[in-house]
């Protein structure tokens, strides 16, 4: 099998109509921690979800792998990746760095994460995204990290524009109860975190359900904690050649959704346009062409 373009997580998921009760019941167990749940030994993990160790060999063997030892080579080349610094990134791609210009290598990759993200991703779950941001009645949030902050602060403008109740959420995360007490139930907050995930983005998914929020990720092949909390998750490929992982693909994604929601809600966002303009006129925020 191929695992390159998938995590064992994604293996996983794509066999659940195949395997048996016992082997559903081990698959549930491995993904309910996972990968931690997947790193221990094939009787702790076989203890664990209260199956046999034949019903972990055979299910190994059924998702493609060679057996235990390659099923769990796997997860340790997951937890690996998640976790790497830039400079371990940087000197991953430039041992196997071929010899044709960076700009022809980065686009390659690039494509290359966005014909993958666009074959995993569920046009369901997009359609329902769209809607949920189009709902008026719902509030918005949007948070990143360090990195995708930038991508929250880009997502949460456009929709500043197209409709009211926009909130961006300070880098400052000890302000964020603030934000949490003002949530309302059916109010959707959007999360961007990456690998190195941030931990504070847990806790504040979890606040933000508790007050009857929805939870929307933007998260890499491996999946943010945070994640496990959310209604609907975008998966994206990140991986460039650079010590810096890209976000070309999940700005592709932002601003689909960006386009999705204007259109579908236009006589709104055309008069929302018109008067902001009108606005820039009178502080003469802007010079007029010509």
């Amino acid at each position: 099998m191929t695992v390159a373009s998938k995590t064992v997580s994604d293996v996983i998921h794509s066999h659940l109509g195949v395997l048996t009760r016992a082997e559903k019941q081990l698959a549930e167990s491995l993904l309910d921690n996972y990968p931690v749940s997947g790193l221990g030994s094939i009787t702790t993990i076989a203890e664990n979800a209260g199956v046999s160790t034949p019903t972990v060999v055979r299910m190994v063997q059924k998702l493609g792998f060679k057996g235990y030892p390659d099923f769990q080579a796997h997860l340790h080349l997951e937890v690996e990746a998640t976790i790497s610094n830039p400079i371990a990134k940087h000197d991953r791609w430039a041992q196997n760095a071929p010899g044709t210009h960076i700009l022809n290598r980065f686009a390659d990759a690039i494509m290359g994460n966005l014909r993958q993200t666009l074959t995993d991703l569920d046009t369901a779950t997009f359609d329902s995204v769209a809607a949920l941001l189009s709902d008026r009645k719902r509030g918005l949030y949007f948070v990143g990290g360090r990195i995708t902050g930038a991508l929250a602060e880009y997502f949460f403008t456009h929709m500043q524009v197209i409709r009211p109740a926009t909130t961006l959420l300070s880098s400052n995360s000890s302000s964020w109860p603030q934000y949490v007490l003002n949530m309302n139930a059916g109010d959707i907050l959007i999360i961007f975190d990456i690998r190195r995930y941030e931990q504070e983005m847990v806790s504040l998914a979890t606040a933000a359900r508790k007050r009857g929020a929805e939870i929307v990720v933007f998260t890499d092949q491996w999946g943010s904690p945070a994640a496990k909390l959310a209604r609907h998750t975008f998966r994206v490929r990140i991986e460039a050649p650079s010590a810096w992982d890209s976000s070309v693909v999940t700005l592709f994604i932002v601003e689909a959704l960006i386009e999705a929601v204007q259109n579908s809600t236009w006589d709104e966002t055309k008069e929302r346009m018109k008067t902001l303009e009108g606005l820039f006129e009178q502080t003469r925020l802007f010079r007029k062409p010509g």
